[in-house]
């Protein structure tokens, strides 16, 4: 019996049947998105909308189907669970997160839980019409996803970023800008700066709530890393529709924000993704802000 037993008294035990069957269900969720995009790479074939999931994103899909029941709860008769990454027997065949682990990861889970709360603190800004990804190719001769054609050509792509202002507020899409778009943004973005800067409009701020669920694994339940993901699927797509590639061969509609019509139908959809938002990163923070106390931050 290890000096995680000090936990035994908090936890909420699951028996083997739930716990098993939450599992299974879990595993069926993740072949959603898994499934095709493992076949897709034993055959290497690349997707230019999908792939980011799992490039960008660090998160394995072996990892990804790993579940977590979240701190604070026990499962009893969970033998593949010994050895794993902050896991030990607390009680009896009861396995857990323990104590240790989180004190040793206490820094990050503040770190997360100040950029959720700076993020939800701010209005929401719906005037950037996604050309981040524009902006990503402003006056280059480098084209990102180079398997698919700009929809609009060099000369017109480069014509829609000078038409407009540029408005990112979300530092990891600025850092792609070239060198001649970042100019052009109404605000030079830094890391340093990021809790300062990020605000619950942006669709990355949405998206990335994915990351953040992960980054707090085993602490935070996977449903909820699965319901930011599917959240930041969806924004994905959003992004991608609203960029200036021609993906009309993976069956992907454009959303035109070059016009007015195209505009319009971007910020409400991107407001749509704002407001699913709201409650997971709600959640998330939540869950921090429990951590921290059972840490003794808070």
């Amino acid at each position: 019996m290890s000096d995680a037993t000090v936990m035994a008294g908090r936890l909420i035990v699951l028996e083997q049947d739930d716990w098993s069957e939450r599992e299974r269900r879990h595993l069926e969720r993740v072949e959603y998105f898994v499934g095709p995009h493992e076949q897709r790479a034993r055959i290497g074939q690349a997707h230019p909308v999908w792939d980011f999931l799992f490039t960008y994103y660090s998160l394995r899909p072996r990892q990804l189907k790993r579940w977590h029941p979240g701190f604070g709860v026990g499962l009893r008769g969970a033998r593949h669970f010994h050895g794993r990454s902050g896991y030990d027997v607390v009680i009896d065949d009861v396995v857990a997160v323990t104590d240790a682990h989180l004190a040793g990861r206490l820094e990050t889970v503040a770190y997360v839980a100040q950029l959720l709360a700076a993020t939800a603190s701010r209005p929401a800004r719906l005037n950037c019409f996604g050309l981040h990804e524009w902006a990503m190719v402003y006056r280059s001769p480098d084209v990102r996803h180079s398997q698919v054609p700009l929809r609009l050509g060099t000369a017109g792509t480069d014509a829609v970023v000078e038409s407009m202002p540029l408005r990112c507020s979300h530092f990891d899409a600025y850092r792609f800008f070239t060198d001649a778009a970042i100019s052009r943004n109404s605000e030079q973005l830094s890391r340093e700066r990021q809790s300062a800067d990020e605000q619950p409009g942006c669709l990355h701020a949405g998206m990335d709530l994915y990351k953040w669920s992960y980054k707090l694994a085993p602490f935070v339940e996977s449903d909820l890393l699965m319901d930011c993901l599917d959240l930041a699927a969806e924004a994905r797509m959003l992004d991608m529709r609203a960029s200036p590639y021609d993906l009309s061969e993976y069956g992907v509609v454009p959303i035109t924000i070059e016009d007015a019509g195209g505009r319009a139908e971007y910020v409400r959809l991107q407001q749509d993704i704002a407001q699913r938002a709201m409650p997971l990163r709600a959640t998330l923070l939540s869950r921090c802000e429990s951590l921290l106390a059972h840490g003794g931050l808070r």
